[in-house]
């Protein structure tokens, strides 16, 4: 798959995430809904500004934008979240959160 592609398709699962059609996305980030469009099928390469427009929507880094995780193995995912865990064990209402958040996704 092609660079312009995969941008494009992270970019689509990021605005579904937010649940807005491309119309609004656009707006948020500042660029024509045509744009867009070409952006997620992968037409258009996106502008560094664009992308710079998305992480602070989403206040992501640089590398959180980059980054595929899906190529990771599953066991470097776990140890990264146990790495983030022990970041914020002292955090009652991070961890109260987060808490909830493993209980939902084991009731699927």
């Amino acid at each position: 798959m092609s660079v312009k592609k995969e941008l494009g398709l992270k970019i689509k699962r990021l605005r579904h995430r937010l649940g807005l059609t491309q119309e609004q996305f656009a707006e948020r980030i500042n660029i024509a809904t045509r744009t867009l469009a070409g952006i997620e099928i992968g037409q258009t390469f996106v502008s560094a500004q664009t992308i710079e427009n998305i992480m602070k929507i989403f206040n992501i880094t640089f590398e959180d934008f980059f980054i595929s995780s899906h190529l990771r193995p599953t066991e470097e995912l776990f140890e990264d979240i146990q790495n983030y865990l022990e970041t914020i064990k002292n955090d009652r209402n991070k961890i109260e959160t987060i808490y909830k958040i493993i209980k939902a996704l084991s009731n699927e």
